[in-house]
């Protein structure tokens, strides 16, 4: 009888150890499950993004503060929007300036995600946002470079152009916020101006003939002024020389004066001696070498050529 009894305790520990192995790994895998939905339904909020929470389609949340968030499993999703500023590189545009010339501009925009909300009901997507972004930019780049004359837009010392790029972010910035697109330009800038490539050749030319006329009106300016102090050196020479002279014929007649005195008072003291020498400085003048004089014997010439000094 003991024996029969244990036989049934064997075999009824027999047949309850499977049921509780299987409701232990049932058990087991139901907690695998749900570790793995909610490892799944967990996500983080970084600094620099938005996380944007769906449900059914619609918005129920935007997280923007940093941290670990959890979303409804199955029923709610995730996707992520770029807090930071983001570069964004202008098509390059064909515009007609003021005075008929065509152009090429290229411009790069500054941009950032204000309003995330706004920006997915009324741009849906980044891409959507760039887009409409572009057209206002290219837009009023247009309506503003085509105010002004092509010297006036390439040329810094005549251009009137002022701060344009803070004019167009201004702008651009009016219609995004007028449209609700729930992003905001940072800045717009001009990156370069290029001409058409069938128009390069004939500007070229135009600009060499420009420079060309240029520098002959400099080198016209440069010799009028040479002439004119060339001019003015001169004048500036013959009143020099002029005043030269005057004081030299000063001086020469004080000095002549000053002889004449001398002479004066020095043959006063011997007049037989000035009208010898006075006899003298005659000769000079009045004979040559070729000359025949005919004198009287009583003569005061024949006497001095005769030795009679008495």
């Amino acid at each position: 009888m003991t024996n029969f009894q244990d036989d049934q305790n064997v075999i009824s520990l027999k047949d309850k150890l499977p049921t509780k192995w299987f409701r232990f790994l049932i058990g087991g895998g139901i907690g695998l499950v749900l570790l793995v939905i909610a490892l799944t339904n967990v996500y983080i909020v970084h600094e620099n993004e938005y996380k944007v929470v769906r449900q059914f389609g619609e918005i129920v949340r935007i997280d923007q503060t940093p941290g670990l968030r959890f979303k409804i499993p199955f029923i709610q999703s995730v996707t992520s929007l770029p807090k930071t500023q983001i570069f964004y590189d202008v098509a390059e545009a064909e515009i007609n300036t003021k005075d008929k010339k065509r152009i090429l501009v290229n411009h790069y925009a500054i941009w950032e995600i204000t309003n995330p909300k706004e920006m997915i009901q009324n741009a849906r997507t980044l891409e959507n946002a760039e887009s409409k972004m572009d057209e206002f930019i290219f837009s009023i780049v247009r309506t503003e470079l085509g105010r002004l004359n092509y010297d006036e837009i390439i040329n810094d010392e005549k251009s009137s152009r002022g701060s344009l790029n803070d004019e167009v972010t201004a702008k651009v910035n009016e219609l995004l916020q007028q449209d609700r697109y729930g992003i905001r330009v940072v800045d717009v800038r001009l990156k370069r101006i290029d001409l058409p490539e069938e128009n390069e050749q004939s500007v070229y030319k135009r600009m060499i003939s420009e420079r060309e006329s240029k520098a002959q009106e400099y080198l016209s300016m440069g010799d009028a002024q040479k002439q004119r102090i060339i001019a003015q050196t001169d004048r500036e020479v013959k009143e020099m020389l002029a005043k030269a002279q005057a004081d030299a014929e000063r001086i020469r007649a004080a000095g002549e004066q000053e002889a004449a005195r001398i002479y004066n008072e020095t043959f006063a003291k011997d007049p037989e001696f000035y009208s010898f020498y006075r006899t003298l400085e005659s000769y000079k003048t009045t004979i040559g070498e070729d000359t025949v004089v005919i004198l009287p014997a009583n003569s005061p010439y024949a006497k001095w050529l005769l030795g009679q000094t008495r």
